[in-house]
């Protein structure tokens, strides 16, 4: 017998008081004027408040007034805020900033990181400040974007995170020390957006670097995970990065899965890599067949599809913007409309909600002041104009300022039933919820731009057309402008070019047929090595020149017991919690 669902009718909304540009009785629009300065003054309230009360600290405690380390002290939500700055318009504070991130983060420090969260908040925002930076009136030095000073700090950071990677399957552990690399006991336990949410950051690193390393690594965990599926197409939600054995069997979209498939969809797009965007396709038919239910989006085990929780979880919502880059706006639009419904009805996302009851599961009540159905209204606005994703923004926007507002900023909201507060604002409230929020009212920002504007810029390898729109958002919404990928291309088949001419004066056992199949390997599609792989294995060597890296021993720990049934970006959640 099929499995349906039981949709509650008549779910109760919380009435939040009309401001002036709110819609009125007659049902108009908001005004996007009205709200895109409304969200700028949110913006600023939580910034200043940061900058008043937790700078040097990676995120502001609201309810205290002052600041705490969370991801590894990196000044963290100054890092995320930076490209939200230029968004808005202020040049000057980015340019101010720019120059305290230099003065200020040091990566060399004996600090365990999450891999992933450094990845797209530090080295995402890094990059995304980089490619902006002329634009932001930055005085950059010759030969930008192909170098600069936080292109350099982007590339320590990835650094610090390469020894994750150096497991007998490719996938990366999920910390790591940034002194002295993975920890000895590390658990090699590792959710599945732990693994696959790299392509976007790395690659864009690579190529503008000219090293191959971080795009290698980040093809490689991808491709592991590929091959790691099961028979009917899904994975699942933990996996050991030792033995690649599923840890965690529970196939969805949302938490511990989510940002793999952005990331296929997003990689295909910004590399124009056909593989990636078929890969994707063919989990969305798996996720279709077996987890897609009346618009909803459940649990299901990933050998054999049945159900394991109905539930709907705030990260999911980031699948109608997901849909909407590959065209697929009607099913979107259904999507989003049940998701909208459940903010209607709390003021917010709760983290977990029941499907078939209609409610909150507990423990899990509590809105942290994520972007996703944000993010995913922006996404739909733009490929539609239905009014419908202008009225999510108003809600989000009266929801959060009359229920998390405070003094110091913004505080996640630890239970939506009562609306009681919980003492953090999340970098991300500035890296993304507030930047969705303005770029859906702000139809003519620059990040809107459809190629009919650009800039040209001359660099030591030729002529560079960067700005002319078509960037791609980061899983912590930092914009990459796609065109800089190729800018740096020709000063990397230069060196390569120079160095195989050294080579041959050194070495006359080196033959010009020889130079010219590696060249031709190099410049032709990407194939994942056969077998394990290591940073330091031959096959995956795409240059031999690169001297072997110091290799941190492979760890033998005792798995841990897992009974859990869902994770959270990495953090295990147990079933007596």
């Amino acid at each position: 017998m099929p499995f349906r669902l039981l949709i509650p009718l008549g779910l109760v909304c919380v009435l939040l008081p009309l401001h002036h540009g709110a819609p009125g009785p007659d049902g108009t629009a908001p005004d996007p004027a009205h709200y895109r300065e409304r969200v700028k003054a949110m913006f600023y309230h939580a910034y200043d408040s940061y900058l008043e009360n937790a700078f040097p600290y990676d995120e502001l405690r609201p309810l205290t007034c002052d600041g705490h380390d969370t991801w590894g002290s990196f000044s963290l939500t100054l890092i995320d805020a930076l490209d939200t700055l230029l968004i808005l318009g202020n040049t000057s504070e980015f340019q101010r900033v720019v120059e305290v991130l230099q003065d200020n983060v040091d990566f060399d420090i004996d600090v365990n990181a999450s891999v992933f969260e450094t990845n797209i908040r530090v080295v995402g925002g890094l990059l995304s400040a980089h490619l902006l930076s002329k634009k932001a009136g930055v005085e950059v030095e010759a030969g930008w974007p192909c170098s600069g000073p936080l292109l350099r700090m982007a590339e320590e950071a990835a650094r610090k995170l390469l020894p994750a990677f150096q497991t007998p399957t490719g996938m990366p552990y999920g910390t790591v020390n940034l002194l002295h690399g993975v920890n000895p006991g590390e658990t090699p336990v590792t959710c599945t957006a732990g693994i696959g949410t790299f392509i976007v950051e790395f690659a864009t690193l690579s190529s503008l670097t000219g090293d191959p390393v971080f795009e290698d690594v980040a093809r490689v965990a991808l491709m592991r995970l590929w091959e790691s599926r099961s028979d009917i197409g899904l994975v699942g939600n933990h996996i050991d990065v030792l033995t690649g054995k599923w840890v965690a069997q529970d196939a969805g979209i949302g938490a511990g899965v989510d940002s793999y498939f952005e990331y296929l969809v997003k990689g295909a797009i910004l590399l124009q890599d056909k593989k990636l965007m078929a890969m994707f396709l063919e989990y969305n038919k798996a996720i279709r067949n077996y987890t897609h239910f009346d618009d909803w989006y459940l649990w299901v085990q990933m050998y054999k599809g049945t159900v394991s929780m109905p539930v709907f979880q705030s990260l999911e919502a980031y699948w109608p913007g997901l849909q909407s880059l590959i065209g697929d706006i009607d099913n979107a639009m259904r999507t989003f409309l049940n998701y909208y419904t459940v903010w209607k009805q709390f003021g917010g996302l709760p983290e977990f909600y029941n499907i078939p009851q209609g409610y909150t599961v507990e423990k899990r009540e509590g809105y942290p002041l994520r972007p996703e159905l944000i993010e995913s209204a922006m996404y739909l606005y733009r490929a539609t104009g239905d009014p419908t994703l202008l009225d999510l923004g108003r809600d989000a926007v009266e929801s959060i300022e009359k229920i998390s507002k405070v003094e110091c900023g913004f505080a996640t909201i630890k239970d939506l039933r009562d609306h009681k507060l919980d003492n953090r604002m999340e970098s991300f409230f500035l890296a993304e919820t507030v930047k969705y929020l303005y770029l859906l009212f702000h139809p003519n920002n620059f990040i809107h731009n459809n190629g009919s504007t650009f800039d040209s810029v001359m660099t030591p390898h030729g002529e560079c057309i960067l700005g002319a729109g078509g960037y791609i958002f980061n899983t912590e919404a930092h914009p990459i402008d796609p065109a800089a990928l190729h800018c740096c291309r020709r000063l990397k088949e230069e060196q390569w070019e120079v160095e195989d001419l050294i080579k041959e004066f050194y070495s006359l056992k080196q033959s010009r047929p020889k130079r010219a199949q590696r060249k031709t390997a190099r410049s032709g599609p990407w194939e994942p090595p056969a077998g394990p792989a290591t940073l330091s294995s031959p096959e995956n060597q795409p240059r031999e020149r690169q001297p072997a890296r110091q290799r941190t021993p492979l760890l033998s720990c005792p798995s841990q017991p897992f009974t859990s049934k869902l994770a959270l970006l990495g953090q295990v959640f147990l079933d007596s919690s």
